[in-house]
């Protein structure tokens, strides 16, 4: 497909030497002020700007900046147009981000050589970025396979609570979808890759693995000494996290896994564990946490115990609020629970 060229200058001659220079082998635009040349930006996008530098109203540097600083715009290929030779503004051009200067006077075949260099090179840049977009999507994929296998792997060692960690992912997307709109620590949560957090959410409860299954599933109401050991499984967690973290470049996604595992026990009140923390000082991913693993655990039946009501779980979460959990995310919850009746 041909490509397209916005030629940007105010002098009428020099727009009719590129267009001649440029016409067979490109769709070209002539433009005569950078104002005409934002106008036409908002219908078409050209695949490289030919911009002079000394034009009335915006000359070229102020139009290279509003490009520059346009989130749509900046990945345009710009070339500046001069009659002067200086190596302050040519400095200040390449800081600014354009790629080249084509001095005018300017011959049909220089303009034409250095036009497809550069959209040559531009196409190979966009070519291998997005080869290397694909294969770290695919990696992304991989990993996310393997975290879930991986976790599902430790939930099946649990005979008691299967679907946990599926249903507690789909909770957290909930709720921490629903802190946003609502703005509860919402300027903290857009700051996080959501994807990573989310699906991060799913090894919270890793540190299982390393409780004996005889405590594990014990259909029976574990005595203290049974629930001091089942509690070291969110130590353990961080323990296990930080191994595999150590021998990967994924440190967001492990440092969420991290404050998922080690922190959703803890208490607002500060009467959790296994820190004792209490309040602000517990990580947010814990104080999610808290929320959603307590209801699944309340509706879920369980050998010991018959599965409470959904208004039931809800009740009880709200009567915790300032409590046990922070009182900011349980009032999130309730607007937010019968999305987790549906669930």
């Amino acid at each position: 497909m041909q490509k397209t060229i916005f030629v940007v200058d105010d002098n009428d001659t020099n727009l009719t030497m590129a267009k001649s220079a440029l016409s067979k082998q490109y769709r070209v635009m002539t433009l005569p002020s950078a104002a005409k040349m934002f106008a036409l930006l908002e219908k078409i996008m050209p695949d490289l700007i030919l911009l002079d530098i000394e034009m009335p109203e915006m000359d070229g540097f102020d139009a290279l900046k509003q490009l520059k600083n346009n989130t749509a715009y900046t990945d345009i290929p710009v070339i500046f147009l001069t009659g002067m030779t200086d190596v302050s503004m040519e400095v200040r051009g390449f800081e600014l981000g354009v790629i080249d200067f084509i001095t005018k006077p300017f011959s049909e075949p220089v303009l034409q050589n250095r036009i497809k260099t550069h959209l040559d090179i531009d196409e190979l840049i966009q070519t291998r970025t997005a080869q290397l977009k694909k294969k770290t999507e695919q990696l992304q994929h991989l990993q996310n396979a393997i975290i879930f296998g991986f976790a599902d792997m430790v939930e099946n060692r649990d005979l008691v609570t299967g679907g946990h960690v599926e249903r507690t992912t789909r909770y957290i997307k909930i709720l921490v979808d629903d802190m946003i709109k609502s703005g509860v620590y919402a300027g903290e949560l857009v700051k996080m890759d959501l994807d990573l957090l989310i699906s991060s959410a799913r090894l919270h409860d890793v540190g299982k693995i390393s409780i004996s299954d005889v405590i594990l599933n014990k259909p029976d109401k574990l005595t203290n000494e049974e629930f001091a050991i089942m509690k070291t499984h969110a130590a353990e967690g961080e323990r296990i996290i930080d191994k595999i973290a150590s021998r990967t470049d994924d440190a967001e996604f492990f440092h969420y896994a991290k404050l998922f595992a080690g922190y959703h026990h803890e208490r607002w009140d500060g009467k959790g564990y296994p820190r004792g923390l209490s309040g602000m000082d517990i990580p947010l991913q814990g104080r999610i946490m808290a929320i959603v693993d307590v209801y699944d655990a309340l509706v879920s039946t369980r050998p010991y115990k018959k599965g409470f009501s959904h208004e039931e779980a809800v009740t009880i979460i709200m009567e915790s609020s300032g409590k046990q959990f922070d009182p900011l995310i349980a009032d999130v919850f309730l607007k937010a629970s019968e999305h987790f009746r549906a669930v």
